[in-house]
């Protein structure tokens, strides 16, 4: 079952749309440098949401004389931006200001609108997370998150899960800083509370950067797709060995280049037959395959 990334986007961008409103009533209402910090990030994600579905859009281009291979990559950029609006708009302003407020600290007010706020957007990005993560469930294949968020391919999906994690981790430090700021009557949590949200929406960032780098310079299929891919060849009856199989992902289609050894055949026709049958079953099979290269050697 193939993971529907369009729908993940559009659960988190509903999600930090309203959340994104509701934080600037509060952080105007209550002063609190944590929740405009938290308000920032909300319109940061709104906006990558966008650009998210911008990014599927222009992916879906005709080929052209100038992109005979089509514009699927086009995505990897598109992720590459939101993960840098993360990073500079997100992180580094939530942890300026924090630091700011450590310079210039004011007590809170009306903290408890603020915490209402927090827990509503907790629920509503808890809901966010929820729809990246049943997408992902679909083609999770009993991976770990970790080892699924390192070797997928679907930029589109991993942005949204990375985003939608950090969110409601930030969230949750904002929530205990302008907690413990109310307990202590000492708004100097709530700056720390400002730059710790800053600190983990850098760290999600460069993890999200790290891994669209790897997309755009060029990957392979993902480990299990390039084995079963391998698996198919060599147990076709026209493939006598496989001497080389290179896979490149290319957005949500993959590149396919065999290089291998055919059976014995009595003519030239033949083998071209042959090819074509070994190249045909493979696009049956992987539908994703959307470009088969074959080369017969010895």
């Amino acid at each position: 079952m193939a993971a529907d990334s369009t729908r993940a986007i559009l659960f988190a961008l509903g999600a930090n749309a309203g959340i994104a409103i509701t934080k600037f009533g509060a952080a105007a209402y209550t002063g609190s440098g944590a929740m405009l910090a938290e308000a920032i990030h909300s319109v940061a994600d709104t906006g990558n949401q966008l650009l998210l579905l911008l990014g599927m859009k222009r992916s879906k281009a005709a080929a052209t004389p100038d992109h005979p291979l089509g514009h699927d990559r086009v995505s990897y950029f598109y992720g590459m931006m939101v993960a840098l609006l993360l990073f500079l708009v997100g992180g580094l302003f939530s942890i300026y200001e924090g630091w700011h407020r450590l310079q210039h600290a004011e007590p809170l007010k009306n903290a408890a609108v603020a915490l209402i706020v927090l827990a509503v957007a907790i629920v509503l990005e808890s809901v966010s997370l929820w729809g990246a993560l049943r997408e992902i469930r679909k083609v999770q294949a009993g991976r770990s998150f970790l080892r699924w968020f390192r070797e997928t391919r679907q930029s589109e999906l991993m942005v949204v899960a990375g985003e939608d994690i950090a969110a409601l981790g930030g969230l949750a430090f904002a929530f205990m800083a302008v907690l413990i700021a109310t307990w202590t009557g000492n708004p100097l949590f709530d700056a720390l509370g400002s730059i710790s949200v800053g600190l983990l929406l850098v760290i999600v960032a460069i993890a999200i950067i790290v891994e669209i780098k790897a997309m755009i310079v060029g990957e392979s299929a993902e480990p299990a797709l390039r084995r079963a891919i391998e698996t198919h060849v060599k147990a076709r009856p026209e493939v006598k060995r496989v001497i080389r199989i290179i896979t490149l992902q290319w957005g949500t289609r993959v590149i396919v280049a065999v290089r291998a050894e055919m059976s014995p055949v009595a003519s030239a026709d033949e083998l071209i037959n042959a090819i074509n049958r070994v190249e045909a079953s493979l696009q049956q099979t992987f539908p994703q395959a959307a470009w088969v290269f074959f080369e017969p050697d010895r």
